[in-house]
């Protein structure tokens, strides 16, 4: 045995960390794929790994920033400053641009879901001060902003440079700098056991369907990291500076290779220098001192984003798109700006402070570990040519040998959009052919049970004539103890609270609650459908003992029927075609779309709280909530609904939304209507609405139905060792 783990350690010695850490990934798929979802085990071990990672990362940030600039001179700082700092800034609009594009490449996502809390969560405003501007730089530190450690680091190096005393302080960041960067290199050494870990947590953990997805981002950012690296930015040095686009990409193929091999861009720069060097001596004729500018932009510009740091931000799109949780166009501002300053640090904790940001799912970072496997490589060769472009364009903008021809750059910028609209569209066409997948959502719904076996009922269908009930002596209780039946009203366009799944059945939140009832009570139950009539007429005896099918409680409805004490609350919501759903989140947003024509549920309180908040408004009364999706002349631009029946709609009709407009959402009472206005009966209801909030019943009902958990049923992940070898269970 010892002789076999000397062999493996003497064999992983001999290995390069890249090759060690393919060999990872691949164990860990190969077990994530042999025992299937038992490798969820290793998650622990995956967590760790990632938090390790993340554990130096703002201390590097600040040393390396603050002693990188504090080492140059004024003279150094003043040319990276103004020319250099150009050069980059249209290197990063370049890879801004790009990284904009891959919402457009994503195949269409027809999803919708069960309402989630999340709707009403209202979006936090962007604080631009405390987000980029730290009051307390060490609480910045402490709590992961990024951006504000970024500019604090950036604002100490710079007042570094005109101190003639900073040599004893660079001397101590350097020591900092070192055993930071041991400490890195030590979780960096453990980089192929925790690839090794999160490769057999996805492998056997993700469904199909999400590892197709999974190659959605794959192949976008592959194609767009080789379009920058092999056209945009080497068309850019040969469209500003008189070195060709070929020798770009002759000359540096050695170090592009490298780059791409090693995934190590700090191991290229002396090769990157020493090429950049050779191709203004040989293009641009720049040789001796002038050529020197290049020792100091190279290295100089390691300290700040390249283009395959900026492109990284592209997955915080993609995790969106993923989650469902898709960042909306309004934002891209935001990411841009707050990306860029938060690429200054290490990628593994921008990555997770955006997706906190933008409020997207955290366990979708393991996912970005993961195509790191893949892509560090392509974002390693696009940053080698991003900083040969900076360099090749900031040396001859320093010595003046920079040329603008309009000509020129008109040509390379019309032939870059061509070529951008044929990249981007084939990425597109072959996402759409050979990973789209059919939306089943609606399937889902339709296919709900009970939650669990609680008696069985008699339903009277629409257009069965139920018997007309036995007249009240004394209360609607004694009645149905007299009849040993409970009849129960529902409404037939209640969704979720009482509809007909797939194969016929009557099912739903209070269809479950009036099984729960009638066995609670010791009877039989009857479903029969009744009309909304019973709001403006009163519910007559004759037809039911109560109503249970999800009537909301309004001031011109206690008039006409006695109701029980609420059982839930709803959140009143507009229902809108997908690309409204943005503008419908914000009350402001939707009155400056000005005159709007909205479907109203046919109700004095809604219509007199829309006609409230907004004032130029054409109000169509609805009866129910399906008549948005039927055709109308003119359409509506929104129907109002609750948040809560809404969602369930839309997965019935995924290309519709949810919009819960913020501030002030307004909720609604939901409750039961009893027969006859008899105080007796509703006294019993409240308290038997009461015990079943208490034991949890409503709870687990409103998870079943409302909020769709545990609908689907689970299934063990495809493996090796149980559906091959039948080794496990």
């Amino acid at each position: 045995m010892a002789t076999i783990l000397s062999a493996a350690a003497a064999a992983g010695r001999r290995l390069s960390l890249s090759s060690q850490i393919a060999i990872g990934v691949v164990a860990g798929a190969v077990l994530g794929v042999f025992i299937g979802d038992r490798a969820s085990a290793l998650q622990v071990v995956a967590d760790a790994y990632i938090k390790l990672l993340q554990m130096t990362v703002l201390p590097y940030v600040t040393v390396s920033i603050v002693a990188g600039l504090g080492s140059l001179d004024r003279a150094g700082a003043r040319a990276l400053g103004l020319r250099v700092g150009t050069v980059l800034i249209l290197a990063w609009a370049v890879a801004l641009g790009a990284m904009l594009l891959f919402p457009l490449m994503f195949p269409p996502n027809r999803t919708a879901s069960f309402f989630s809390s999340a709707l009403l969560e209202p979006r936090e405003p962007f604080d631009f001060l405390n987000l980029y501007i730290p009051t307390n730089p060490f609480y910045s530190l402490a709590n992961n902003v990024v951006p504000a450690v970024v500019l604090f680091s950036i604002i100490l190096g710079a007042a570094l440079i005109g101190l003639p005393e900073k040599t004893r302080l660079l001397e101590v960041l350097a020591v900092a700098g070192k055993a930071v960067s041991n400490a890195t290199g030590f979780v960096v050494a453990l980089t192929p056991f925790g690839v090794f870990a999160i490769a057999a947590v996805v492998a056997g953990t993700l469904s199909a369907d999400q590892l197709a997805r999974l190659q959605v981002y794959l192949i976008a950012y592959v194609g767009l990291s080789l379009f920058l690296s092999l056209w945009v930015l080497p068309g850019l040095v040969a469209a500003l500076t008189p070195v060709p686009y070929r020798a770009v990409l002759g000359r540096g193929r050695d170090a592009l290779v490298m780059a791409f091999m090693t995934t190590s861009l700090f191991a290229v720069l002396p090769l990157l220098t020493e090429t950049v060097k050779a191709l203004l001596r040989e293009h641009a004729t720049i040789k001796g001192d002038a050529a020197a500018a290049t020792d100091v932009i190279v290295p100089a510009s390691f300290n700040f984003p390249h283009a395959g740091k900026v492109l990284s931000l592209s997955f915080v799109l993609f995790a969106g798109w993923f989650a469902d949780r898709v960042v909306p166009t309004a934002d891209y501002p935001r990411l841009a700006v707050t990306g860029l300053l938060a690429m200054f640090g290490n990628v593994n904790a921008a990555i997770p402070y955006l997706l906190d940001l933008f409020r997207i799912p955290a366990d979708t970072f393991r996912l970005f570990v993961t195509s790191g496997i893949v892509n560090a490589r392509f974002g390693s060769l696009l940053a080698a040519v991003h900083t040969m472009a900076v360099a090749l364009i900031g040396t001859c903008a320093v010595t003046g040998t920079l040329r603008i021809d309009i000509r020129r750059l008109i040509r390379f910028a019309v032939v870059t959009a061509v070529a951008a609209a044929g990249v981007v569209g084939a990425i597109r066409v072959v996402l759409e052919h050979v990973l789209s997948r059919p939306y089943n959502k609606d399937a889902i719904l339709t296919s709900m049970e009970f939650r669990r076996n609680r008696g069985q009922a008699h339903v009277y269908a629409a257009g069965e004539p139920a018997p007309i009930l036995p007249p009240i002596t004394t209360s609607v209780l004694d009645r149905v103890r007299q009849r040993h039946a409970l009849r129960v009203g529902y409404f037939d366009d209640s969704l979720p609270y009482a509809f007909t799944n797939g194969r016929g059945a009557l099912v739903g939140f209070d269809v479950e609650m009036a099984l729960q009832l009638a066995r609670d009570l010791g009877v039989s139950l009857e479903l029969v459908p009744i009309g909304r009539a019973i709001f403006e007429r009163g519910l007559e005896s004759s037809k039911c003992d109560l109503v249970m099918s999800g009537a909301v409680i309004t001031a011109s409805r206690v008039m006409h029927v006695l109701f029980s004490a609420s059982y839930l609350d709803e959140t009143v919501a507009f229902v809108v075609p997908d690309h409204l759903a943005a503008a419908f989140s914000d009350w402001s947003s939707i009155r400056a779309m000005g005159r709007l024509r909205v479907g109203v549920p046919r109700e004095p309180y809604f219509m007199q709280k829309i006609r409230d908040e907004l004032s130029e408004v054409d109000i169509v009364p609805i009866d129910r909530v399906d008549e948005l999706f039927a055709p109308h002349d003119p359409p509506f631009d929104a129907a109002v609904a609750t948040a809560e029946r809404g969602s369930a709609y839309t997965l019935l009709h995924p290309d519709y939304s949810v919009a819960v407009p913020m501030p002030r959402p307004f909720k609604v009472p939901l409750a039961y209507v009893i027969a006859d206005r008899d105080a007796a009966m509703a006294s019993i209801i409240n308290t038997w609405i009461d015990l079943k909030r208490k034991d949890g019943t409503i709870d687990e009902l409103y998870s079943h139905w409302i909020l769709g958990q545990d609908v689907e049923a689970k299934t063990s992940r495809w493996s090796i060792a149980r559906d091959v070898l039948h080794w496990i269970r």
